[in-house]
């Protein structure tokens, strides 16, 4: 057992876990950790430590609001949110990314499960009070590309009117859309797969303490334009007409809407591992940029963002492999 000054240990001792074994997990982009616990019964929790998190109160409300329509989040088995800690059901390590890394053939399989998370949001009330991620908000948060990616890369930061306004632009050319709940962060290293569980239950959700009320297809965009991995053609394509078949969309209006919302995430999450390998010391972010900038140069190629595709012409290096060591040196 932790010494007994420990803040999370006195948790666990509260909560009757001051016996398990407790294994670092890797962690995310976030200011929390995590653990695995282990008791010598062989049960098993989540330790979530948030301390330095003020996404946590977020975190307990969009957990219970999924556990409520039936979908798996990890259910909450001691809240001492009021100290920063939670101590959460395990669901496994089965998370898709890492499936998919042994087996690629699953893919297809598993991204329609994803998508029939999505196209279930879409029929739900979102729960009060969530922030709204509408056009507005979508424009302003690009800057970070600005203020951190360009900055890092020539010493400049100016454009951020000009980004804002063409990032603005591509977003008119969606129709309006009512806003549904989107989790913001829904991509395969966040889902796991419950095969004893049935139906939706079958995908596990992790990370959704930044949900909002946005676009319907912003959560699919997130799903097929991982910064992490390549999401296969095919899948893409397929993953598109389902979700436009089960939504009354067609094809071509959802994959533009992919295209414009895979470009604003890709401007953002360009100064967000930015900022993380300068802030966080996690320069292993930073590997990632090449994917990320692939992706957004297919974006761009689509005629709805022919004026964003300027304006990152314009002010944006691409992160060649000396941007990124010159990043790297200076982090």
């Amino acid at each position: 057992m932790r010494d007994a000054g420990d803040p999370a240990a006195q948790f666990l001792a509260a909560a009757g876990w001051a016996d398990a074994a407790r294994h670092p997990l890797a962690g995310d982009a976030s200011a929390r950790r995590y653990e695995r616990l282990r008791k010598p019964d062989g049960t098993g929790a989540i330790l979530m430590d948030a301390r330095a998190d003020a996404e946590l109160a977020a975190f307990v409300k969009i957990d219970r609001f999924l556990l409520k329509q039936g979908l798996s989040a990890p259910r909450i088995l001691c809240d001492g949110s009021v100290d920063g800690f939670l101590l959460l059901e395990d669901l496994g390590e089965a998370i898709f990314a890492r499936l998919l890394e042994r087996d690629r053939a699953r893919e297809q399989a598993l991204y329609a499960a994803a998508c029939d998370i999505l196209i279930r949001l879409q029929t739900l009330p979102p729960p009060e009070g969530l922030p709204p991620y509408g056009t507005p908000e979508m424009a302003e948060a690009v800057a970070p590309a600005l203020d951190w990616y360009r900055l890092a890369v020539t010493g400049q930061s100016d454009g951020t009117a000009e980004l804002v306004a063409a990032m603005r632009a591509a977003l008119d050319t969606l129709p309006p859309e009512a806003p549904v709940t989107i989790l913001r962060d829904y991509h395969a290293e966040n889902l796991l797969w419950l095969p004893d569980r049935d139906g939706l239950a079958r995908v596990g959700l992790l990370d959704f303490q930044t949900a909002m009320l946005g676009h319907p297809v912003y959560d699919l965009a997130s799903l097929l334009q991982d910064a992490r991995r390549s999401v296969a053609p095919r899948v893409a394509e397929a993953s598109i007409a389902r979700f436009a078949a089960a939504t009354d969309r067609e094809p071509s209006d959802v994959a533009r809407a992919v295209a414009v919302l895979g470009a604003q995430r890709h401007l953002r999450i360009l100064g967000i591992f930015t900022r993380l390998a300068k802030l966080r010391g996690k320069p292993g972010y930073l590997d990632l940029l090449p994917r990320v900038w692939g992706d957004l140069t297919a974006d761009l190629a689509h005629p709805a963002c022919a004026p964003l595709r300027a304006a990152v012409r314009d002010l944006l290096p691409a992160p060649t492999p000396d941007t990124l060591m010159r990043i790297k040196t200076d982090a």
